[in-house]
């Protein structure tokens, strides 16, 4: 019923945290698999517990293309009618799967996410509750909840489970950073969803962290200005011109 997309360069950093990501993964209780981008490098470098799991499939790009590029070409080769982005350093709750997807199927909706966690480095988890309140919104709505671009992004990316088709017209922006805003948003916009107030995704606090390396903070305001412009945009085409004016 879902495939879950990863890009990952499997750094050695990283593949405990990917092993631990595929853990959270097989104790769901809905039915799933994974389509993992090796962003320049090859499958003899994946954990043990991926290249033996037959749920796991692997995509090999013969040089590094960058986050964004690598999973809106892993998107192609996902077969199944949901998907949810995923990182190779966080994790799933438990019932992230099936609390969500019982939603989508209940309701009919294009997508259902819920809340995060950060959690850090000691084991300790912190919620966060995106701006967008809990409940059902209608396509559009989400972006409407992130104010300015400097704000708090509206929803979380990785938290969204979403119809394929919807994934598949609103994939991954260009961009080197910030690209999940851009999927976000346009996925939200496209169709009427549910948030959930429960968390469904742990965001994983460490030094190797994106947002943690050098040169970040350098372009964010870049990123945040063309997601939060595009989804303004999105928006307007979609509903006759309404709202650009607003700036």
């Amino acid at each position: 019923m879902i495939t879950v997309v990863i890009a990952t360069r499997l750094r050695d950093d990283r593949l405990d945290y990917l092993t631990a990501m595929h853990a959270s993964l097989t104790r769901q209780s809905v039915p799933w698999e994974a389509v993992i981008a090796l962003d320049g490098t090859t499958p003899e470098r994946l954990p043990p517990a991926l290249a033996q799991d037959s749920r796991i499939r692997t995509l090999t790009l013969p040089r590094p293309v960058g986050a964004a590029c690598a999973r809106n070409l892993a998107l192609t080769h996902v077969r199944t009618p949901y998907v949810n982005w995923a990182d190779d350093d966080d994790q799933f709750t438990d019932d992230a799967m099936s609390v969500r997807l019982g939603i989508l199927e209940s309701t009919g909706v294009g997508w259902c996410a819920g809340w995060s966690e950060d959690q850090h480095p000691d084991g300790s988890t912190r919620l966060w509750r995106c701006p967008t309140p809990p409940g059902r919104h209608e396509a559009g709505d989400v972006w409407t909840y992130w104010k300015t671009p400097t704000d708090t992004i509206p929803i979380g990316p990785t938290t969204i489970l979403a119809r394929t088709d919807l994934v598949r017209a609103a994939p991954m922006g260009g961009l080197v950073q910030g690209e999940d805003y851009c999927a976000a948003l346009g996925v939200t916009t496209l169709a009427p969803g549910i948030l959930l107030p429960v968390p469904v995704y742990r965001y994983r606090k460490h030094p190797g962290q994106m947002t943690a390396q050098n040169g970040y903070d350098q372009l964010e305001t870049a990123a945040r200005e063309h997601a939060w412009a595009y989804g303004r945009s999105l928006r307007a085409v979609l509903r006759g011109g309404e709202d650009l004016d607003r700036g």
